[in-house]
């Protein structure tokens, strides 16, 4: 199928501008980059309170930021894994969305501020979004929240962090997570050689190269890269976690990947939604302020995050 006009219009107007892919910039400038995105993000929604804290990381303070909706709770809440690569990407890129999302789900939404590669190269991210993890499960009391109803998001190398988190609580034994929402998420190592990658290698946004230059920066060795904990797709075993919305854009090289783990969780007996949007590519949701298909998986993330956190009738 062919781009949704309005991807493709977008991605025409990216090119116009002639924009040097990121896997040629230093990350700093990198990192700066993504604050040209903050006019397609979708617009922020009325929330009651937000409020940037520091809480016990595995070395050291781990910023978040938490968006508290209005009305009464106890609440249901969302925590949240911004997207980037694990290089690029903050609190202030993701700041729309998470306000969007604490007000379409009725929900306290914490986003995670955790430390970005090179810099710290894998584990520390999937140990840091483990830890703020644990963290509102044991406090969440304290600050309105109602520790049966957590669930996970992240988008991008945040999905890859939500399922890996996802993992990490089951294998530890903690936190119980109710739901987990991976918005087209990185689970493989991109040597697997899908045929997503080949086929949108170049000129859909997101590009071979850039995974590669992504990675590359993340991990260290090879050994790190077939680690579950850095592609939750090879993990050998996937039961026992929670229900799972799995997104997916049809001209993304991490379709493929993204669809197999969708696939895989289902055969080992986890609930599942898989949707992909056809013409879509990486980002798109992110891109929602500026294209409808990025507001209607919007709405469907929020709908079946709404969902999860409806109280289940007593028999």
């Amino acid at each position: 199928m062919p781009l949704d006009p309005q991807i493709r219009a977008l991605l025409d107007e990216l090119e116009a501008a002639n924009e040097l892919p990121i896997d040629t910039l230093p990350v700093p400038e990198a990192r700066r980059s993504m604050y040209d995105r903050l006019p397609l993000a979708i617009p922020p929604g009325p929330v009651a309170n937000v409020e940037d804290r520091q809480i016990p990381g595995p070395l050291g303070p781990l910023p978040i930021r938490m968006y508290t909706p209005e009305g009464n709770g106890p609440f249901p809440v969302l925590i949240y894994f911004h997207g980037g690569g694990w290089v690029i990407g903050d609190l202030e890129v993701y700041d729309p969305g998470c306000r969007a999302l604490t007000h379409a789900v009725n929900c306290i939404t914490i986003s995670v501020d955790y430390r970005l590669a090179p810099e710290h190269r894998f584990p520390a991210a999937a140990e840091d979004c483990y830890a703020a993890t644990r963290w509102v499960a044991e406090n969440c009391a304290f600050f309105n929240g109602d520790p049966t109803r957590i669930a996970i998001s992240g988008d991008s190398a945040g999905g890859n962090l939500a399922a890996v988190v996802a993992l990490m609580a089951r294998d530890r034994g903690t936190p119980r997570l109710l739901y987990q929402a991976l918005i087209y998420p990185v689970t493989d190592h991109y040597t697997a050689g899908y045929p997503s990658y080949e086929e949108f290698a170049d000129g859909h946004y997101l590009t071979r190269d850039s995974m590669i230059w992504f990675w590359n920066h993340y991990t260290s060795h090879e050994n790190d890269a077939r680690h579950p904990y850095a592609s939750p797709l090879r993990a050998p075993d996937l039961h026992n976690l929670p229900p799972a919305l799995v997104i997916t854009a049809e001209c993304d090289p991490l379709r493929d990947e993204g669809e197999l783990y969708a696939a895989r969780l289902r055969e080992a007996g986890v609930p599942v939604t898989l949707t992909r949007y056809p013409g879509a590519i990486h980002g798109f949701v992110y891109m929602a302020g500026a294209l409808d298909l990025g507001k209607q998986a919007f709405s469907q993330i929020a709908t079946e995050l709404r969902r999860a956190f409806a109280p289940q009738p007593t028999t």
